[in-house]
């Protein structure tokens, strides 16, 4: 059902689902993308510490994939309008934190994937391999595997304000903002 200038009264079933399936990977990949790091510092390395690195390596690949699928389905279904109680400084603060979320959300798995590539470590679940992007190169693969964490603690700031704001909306404002996007 449209709006009266044309563009859908609210998100769609699959934008809302695509939201919370791609934040409830990210909220996983993100801990774990650390963890992971801090424990082959730790370890050397080991079995459990490489199964990590493979399944954040697979599931940080399958956020990109899906982003890809989330920005067709916002292209072909559009966005709903700005909520009416808003002023133009929160609608110009709110499109630039969730369009950096969505740069950082495609530019993060891409710079992880650069890495592995330069690194020579590909290997995902299911015995699959990611693509090479790059020939192997150590010493560009911990460059970019460095910009691949700093992007992710960037993203961890963009998500407390988004996650904020949201708090904000819902609970002391009281307006529609977050029920766009609840189920």
């Amino acid at each position: 059902m449209g709006g009266m200038n044309g563009r859908p009264a609210a998100y769609s079933g699959s934008q809302k689902l695509l939201h919370w399936v791609i934040a409830l990977m990210v909220f996983v990949l993100i801990p774990v993308g650390f963890y992971m790091v801090r424990r082959g510092e730790m370890t050397n390395f080991d079995a459990v510490t490489n199964q990590l690195y493979t399944a954040h390596k697979t599931f940080g690949a399958l956020v990109l994939l899906l982003m890809i699928v989330r920005i067709a389905v916002r292209f072909s279904h559009g966005t709903p309008s700005a909520e009416p109680s808003l002023n133009r400084l929160q609608i110009i603060a709110a499109e630039a934190v969730h369009g950096l979320i969505y740069l950082a959300l495609l530019a993060i798995p891409i710079l992880g994937w650069l890495g592995v590539s330069a690194y020579g470590a590909r290997g995902i679940l299911g015995g699959w391999e990611l693509p090479a992007l790059l020939a192997k190169n150590e010493d560009l693969a911990k460059i970019i595997l460095k910009y691949h964490g700093y992007a992710a603690i960037g993203l961890v700031m963009l998500l407390g304000a988004h996650i904020g704001a949201a708090v904000l909306h819902h609970f002391i404002l009281r307006d529609g903002v977050v029920k766009r996007m609840l189920p």
